[in-house]
């Protein structure tokens, strides 16, 4: 388990600890079911095939997956943080069964109307270190008391 961390414990340029994960095929049909994005039919989403009938390479995550998993980059990191916002960018596919990596960087640091706050860039990259997935996250940190 993650261990608490608070508002006096970062400083700008601290990182968040990493994350590495592969999307399974079975994950996609299961977030998309439960998501309720449409059937988990035979789409860009769900089937090589149907992916490569549109021009792609392969099956690709679809973009509310991407910032879920986005998100437990942030959520993961301690119990203490409250995640108000994540802004986000697609800048490539994320294809399913490939390495991702994710990372995070604090960027600002602020107290904003008596709430502690810190922005952190967040990246999701392939393999080759290509960003796919880029943002910027408001966090909420509690102050030590």
């Amino acid at each position: 388990m993650a261990s608490e961390v608070y508002y006096d414990d970062v400083d700008l340029g601290d990182e968040l600890p990493s994350m590495e994960r592969q999307v399974s095929d079975y994950e996609v049909v299961e977030f998309l079911n439960i998501a309720r994005i449409g059937e988990a039919k035979e789409n860009r989403f769900t089937s090589a095939e149907a992916a490569k009938s549109e021009g792609l390479p392969e099956a690709i995550v679809p973009g509310a997956m991407n910032i879920a998993i986005m998100s437990t980059l942030i959520t993961s990191w301690s119990p203490t943080v409250t995640l108000r916002k994540l802004d986000v960018v697609f800048r490539g596919m994320v294809l399913h069964n490939r390495p991702i990596k994710l990372t995070g960087l604090i960027t600002d640091k602020d107290i904003v109307d008596g709430s502690p706050q810190l922005e952190c860039d967040v990246v999701m990259e392939n393999e080759e270190g290509t960003p796919l997935v880029i943002g910027k996250a408001t966090v909420e940190l509690p102050v030590r008391e």
